[in-house]
């Protein structure tokens, strides 16, 4: 079953107008950014095979993006770099690329429904939902956004980083990009605190 407006009537039905859901993309990657989004969608808005993004190929992906971009009421995107990853932790660095999602988010939301993560430090009224990607419109349009935006970051990584194919693998640890570390090393925007980055940095620095 694709995601539906339950949630957010549901949130509407109690006096909410401007309602946002939130994703992330890029928490499991050894390089690269963590990318969130927060959108909020017209009531009644139909958006021909809406869903989680996972389950979607990249072309579909692509459409969806731009028909989100298109229709939404409006859409923010925030990022938290490889730096700001290994300072924090996966999990820090994705609240804080949500809080600057809702920050460059206009109109400002009055309710927010995430992706089971949730923002203590946020003043909005918000609603954590387990899966929720895959159940509420507005968290499906968000991980559209945080997908395709975080690929073309990771695109544009393969620019100055051509040896690890980023553009290929986008920072997930598939077995060409280990053995691609393996072979380079790890360059700037990998994780260092992620293994098995931090495996590759402590035998550089016993050679």
């Amino acid at each position: 079953m694709p995601p539906t407006e339950l949630f957010e009537s549901e949130a509407r039905r109690r006096g909410y107008r401007r309602v946002a859901g939130l994703d992330e993309a890029g928490r499991g990657p050894l390089a690269g950014p963590v990318a969130a989004a927060a959108v909020i969608l017209p009531r009644r808005c139909v958006l021909p095979a809406l869903n989680d993004s996972k389950l979607l190929g990249e072309r579909e992906r692509d459409r969806l993006y731009a028909q989100i971009m298109a229709r939404a009421v409006g859409v923010g995107l925030g990022v938290a770099d490889s730096g700001e990853i290994d300072r924090l932790n996966i999990l820090e660095a994705t609240r804080l690329a949500m809080r600057r999602a809702v920050a460059a988010l206009h109109p400002v939301p009055d309710y927010l429904l995430l992706d089971a993560v949730a923002l203590p430090d946020v003043p909005a009224p918000q609603r954590p939902i387990i899966k929720g990607d895959g159940l509420s419109v507005s968290i499906a349009a968000a991980s559209i956004i945080a997908k395709v935006s975080r690929d073309r970051l990771m695109r544009k990584a393969h620019l100055r980083y051509p040896q690890y194919a980023f553009d290929v693998h986008k920072g997930y640890p598939t077995p060409d990009h280990l053995r691609l570390l393996a072979q380079y090393g790890p360059c700037e925007i990998h994780r260092r605190s992620f293994r098995p980055v931090s495996d590759f940095c402590r035998a550089v620095r016993h050679e």
